[in-house]
């Protein structure tokens, strides 16, 4: 299980001089807290007052961060120090409204009964019209059963809800969609399959969430098979899609021509069987695997990949190397090759640091912060329904990734997640790749 990162805001009066700010993010590196947003809450003619968001990797070391602050005297203050990430989950992140007031008895009549009954006889007489008059055609099923949550493991779907509130808001602010959470009280391929057939028609389309490997495997491809709605399981394709799009970034930066050049990807969980698979259908003839478990690696070879003998093999191989293992520091410097592009994307600690890959003659080198998957599943889904598409294929997913590139500026890996524009333009893509015939 992935150690817990601590996250806290610390709320901070400097006397209003400069170089007083300069002390205290001083402090909060020398104690190797990582600082996020800054927020200036105050600003007067004696003293100014900001609010710090720091990351820490324990609380012992949000302990010395603290104590390094206080230290610094000279009307240098701590107000509060607040666990902003829980109040903001205070009561959940999302509830289901209505996008219609009801404020007199007309509006009752047209929006239930007597009215709604004609809604519902044109409906049954014309059921392709249930997605232009209710919220189907609109509406994601987020489906979990907790086995895979983030980097904390099998803790189940209760405790992985705030990650599916999470997809909800997200879908919601970027694209416009409803996603409704469905925890799943078992991980049987057989009942999560079933459960959801029995659900299916009350969604536009089917988003996996946080479901482990292997069995996540089975249970998207016999939905994909069985069910006549969109069905994408994030963890695999929309990592693999924002992957792509950051491997033709990079090839872009270093005039690499990504087709020509042979690609290994250590760790072939769900994200990186996707993320081989994706560069296969995209034209990459040489891609090669390496996992610990033979069952992975029979995975790839079964969908055309290749296997590798060993990492220090694999290092030498390649030409470009992406890692998905949650193994920090599995990547030695030692081990990089001159010229290499490296994505090393396990969050919140890769394989190697991009700093270390760099200084061992790394052309490009990159780490799971710059490569965040928001960036593509909401657009994804938006996309496909738009289209009316019964299907996520390799033609939308590769238009997403190339979407993606075409709105990233030089200098950048991939667009700002909270950049709108990217999002239409990925919902753009996919619903005109998903029109082609």
């Amino acid at each position: 299980m992935q150690k817990q990162h601590i996250i806290r805001n610390i709320i901070v009066e400097t006397p209003s001089k400069p170089g007083n700010f300069a002390k205290v993010a001083t402090a909060i590196g020398l104690g190797e807290g990582d600082i996020g947003d800054i927020t200036t809450l105050k600003s007067g003619a004696l003293t100014t007052l900001r609010d710090i968001t720091i990351t820490c990797k324990s609380i012992e070391q949000l302990d010395q961060v603290i104590a390094n602050i206080e230290e610094i005297g000279n009307g240098v203050k701590i107000h509060a120090v607040t666990d902003d990430v829980l109040n903001a989950h205070e009561g959940g992140k999302i509830a289901m409204k209505s996008r219609l007031d009801v404020r007199s008895l007309g509006d009752l009549q047209r929006i239930y009964t007597p009215g709604v009954a004609s809604v519902c006889m044109e409906i049954y007489n014309h059921p392709e019209k249930a997605n232009y008059f209710t919220s189907i055609g609109n509406s994601v099923a987020i489906v979990t059963d907790g086995t895979a949550i983030l980097g904390l493991g099998n803790i189940g779907p209760v405790a992985g809800m705030p990650v599916m509130e999470g997809k909800a808001v997200l879908l919601d602010q970027f694209v416009g969609l409803s996603g409704i959470p469905i925890l799943l009280n078992t991980s049987d391929p057989d009942e999560i399959v079933e459960t959801v057939k029995h659900i299916h028609k009350g969604f536009g389309a089917i988003l996996l969430e946080d479901i482990g490997s292997p069995h996540c495997f089975e249970i998207e491809e016999r939905l994909k098979e069985e069910l006549p709605i969109p069905v994408m399981h994030d963890d695999q394709h929309g990592t693999a899609v924002v992957a792509l799009a950051a491997i033709l970034s990079a090839c872009k930066a270093t005039n690499v021509d990504v087709k020509k050049a042979k690609i290994g990807q250590i760790g072939l969980g769900a994200a990186g069987l996707a993320i081989c698979r994706m560069l296969m259908a995209y034209g990459v003839e040489d891609v090669y695997g390496l996992d610990r478990q033979e069952e992975a690696q029979n995975r790839l070879l079964k969908h055309g990949g290749k296997t590798i003998g060993s990492l220090e093999e694999m290092m030498e191989t390649c030409d470009i190397i992406v890692a998905t293992t949650g193994v920090s520091g599995l990547i030695k410097p030692e081990m990089v090759r001159k010229g290499q592009i490296i994505l090393a994307l396990s969050n919140p600690n890769p394989e190697i640091l991009p700093s270390e890959a760099i200084a061992a003659g790394a052309a490009f080198a990159a780490d799971g912060r710059s490569v965040n998957n928001v960036i593509g599943f909401p657009g994804i889904f938006k996309g496909a329904l738009d289209a009316g598409a019964s299907a996520i294929t390799y033609p939308m997913l590769i238009a997403a990734a190339q979407a993606i590139v075409g709105h990233t500026k030089p200098g950048e890996l991939i667009p700002n997640p909270l950049d709108p524009t990217v999002h239409q333009l990925v919902a753009r893509a996919v619903e005109e790749a998903a029109n082609k015939k």
